[in-house]
């Protein structure tokens, strides 16, 4: 009786080894200000640079090309993500003066309760400490590119090197030394390629000084948009700094580092010194200089995806890891004469999202339909087998990695962006997005003007149809469509005035779901640039 007794316990055991086993393990490749323009997998023509590492992802699983987010800026997507919450419900509305409450449900902490081992190395930028992770080794604020300071469990800690190829250091290092009896979940987020898109010495002159392409829009007037579009303070031709443009070496760079950052960048910045450049010459060499350095960023980025793929197969992992890279959101490369991000216009609202799964997501396939990083929450605990809370506004993307199409798949998105006056002066806007059209709300402190945009149109986003009597009817939908989204996803329009931060104003009452109830420990915030 007793043999047969340790017979059942022992094929239990193994069946409760086997479901963990089966169970995927999840990377999740996490980049800051990462454009699709800038991945050749995604096509754009004018072929910024190869990206032989994330185009691997997108040969060996599936490209999304609609992948949108809710607040176009770093943090926010970041608490986002953690929360499978909008900025107004998790709290974290901007850089500037938002904290992480980290006492509230999030899907790592869930994740950890199934029996997952996690960690998240690099680029937190959330204002607290980590919670929800077995292992955290992140940068403090936005992070160095060179000799980078960071935080080991709570202990400062300084790395020699560049910041891209530490964090792939440390995040293999980790895959090689967990906890092997569980399913892993690795958020591996680096900081590039954030501004000011320092790039690792060894690329200095990657491209030969090649002459990059323009973008169609790098002119654009603004002529006929609203106030909110033409008065801000991003773009090429008056925000650009002597840092941006590498007039200036970083200060962190060793004695060897900065030899051949000179070595490099003062002789071209000489002869730029001498030219007296202004008007658009000025703008197209800022341009040059702006798509050398990104591009450079970038490429540190695809070779760090190179090593963990290769690393993936040595060890045997690759076959039950699903795979996802993909960026806070998407980025300027001199669309609009902009860099940055902030807008609800294409190139800063959808955000590269690339997913492999072997066996299961099919190789070399595209999906066109409406998905946002609101999604990645839900989407991780379907993949870890576990329940999706029903305060996560997502929805897991797990049908779609299966190839399934779900018959009542989202139509509409809602976007809300709140930050203002600073870094950029891009004033506060919402808006609903479909597969053609986007309705946006411009409102206070200085505009209340509603903008149109028609995608089938006029794609490059430069005219407003607002006005257009012809789009009456289509306005009145949308704004009808706007007020549901609104209602579903319970915002508040229009929204109080601390929703410019997590901090309110003078007299005003901040509600109990705003309130950050973290305790801000050693991560110092630090303001986007």
């Amino acid at each position: 009786m007793m043999h047969r007794l340790v017979l059942l316990l022992l094929a239990a055991s193994s069946l409760a080894q086997a479901e963990v086993t089966q169970r995927p393990n999840i990377l999740f490749i996490f980049c800051d200000d990462l454009a699709s323009q800038v991945i050749s997998a995604y096509g754009e023509k004018r072929q910024l640079l190869k990206t032989p590492g994330m185009d691997r992802l997108a040969q060996e699983g599936i490209r999304f090309d609609r992948c949108l987010v809710t607040n176009s800026i770093c943090g926010p997507m970041r608490a986002v993500i953690q929360t499978g919450k909008y900025s107004h419900l998790n709290g974290f509305y901007n850089n500037s003066n938002s904290t992480f409450d980290s006492s509230q449900q999030t899907f790592p902490k869930l994740l950890q309760k199934a029996g997952y081992t996690n960690a998240v190395i690099g680029k937190w930028h959330l204002m607290t400490d980590p919670v929800g992770y077995d292992y955290w080794h992140v940068l403090p604020g936005q992070g160095a590119y060179y000799n980078p300071p960071m935080i080991d469990n709570g202990k400062p800690v300084k790395h020699s090197g560049y910041v891209t190829d530490v964090i792939t250091d440390l995040s293999l290092e980790w895959l090689k030394n967990r906890d092997k009896t569980k399913p892993f979940l690795l958020m591996m987020q680096h900081k590039a390629p954030h501004r000011e898109w320092e790039p690792p010495i060894r690329h200095l002159g990657h491209d030969k000084d090649r002459v990059y392409p323009e973008p169609e829009t790098l002119w654009d007037s603004y002529k006929g948009r609203s106030k909110a579009v033409s008065d801000h303070d991003m773009g090429l031709d008056r925000t650009f700094t002597e840092q941006d443009a590498k007039l200036v070496p970083p200060g962190n760079l060793t004695p060897d580092q900065l030899k051949y950052w000179n070595d490099y960048y003062e002789p071209r910045n000489a002869k730029f010194r001498e030219s007296h450049l202004s008007g658009k010459d000025l703008v197209r060499w800022r341009y040059q200089r702006y798509m050398h350095d990104y591009t450079a960023c970038v490429k540190a980025v695809d070779e760090s995806v190179q090593r963990t793929l290769a690393y993936l197969d040595e060890t045997g992992l690759a076959e039950n890891t699903v795979v996802i890279l993909s960026s806070d959101q998407g980025f300027y490369l001199g669309e609009h004469g902009w860099f940055d991000k902030r807008w609800i216009f294409e190139e800063s609202l959808s955000t590269p999202f690339l997913v492999r799964w072997p066996g299961v997501a099919k190789a070399g396939s595209t999906d066109k339909r409406i998905v946002s990083l609101l999604d990645l929450a839900q989407t991780f605990l379907d993949l870890a087998g576990q329940p999706q809370p029903p305060d996560m506004q997502g929805r897991s993307l797990v049908p779609l990695f299966k190839g399934e199409s779900p018959a009542d798949w989202r139509k509409s998105f809602y976007y809300h962006y709140f930050e203002y006056p600073q870094p950029h002066r891009v004033r506060p806007h919402y808006g609903v997005i479909t597969d053609r059209y986007k309705l946006i709300h411009y409102y206070k402190p200085d505009v209340d003007d509603w903008e149109l945009l028609d995608r089938e149109q006029n794609p490059l986003e430069t005219h407003s149809y607002y006005l257009d009597p012809a789009y009456a009817e289509t306005i009145r939908e949308l704004k009808v469509e706007l007020a549901c989204l609104q209602a579903e996803v319970k915002d508040v329009i229009p929204p109080p005035r601390f929703a410019h931060g997590n901090k309110p104003f003078e007299g005003e009452m901040m509600p109990p779901e705003a309130k950050p109830k973290g305790k801000r420990k050693q991560t110092k915030k630090a303001s986007e640039p």
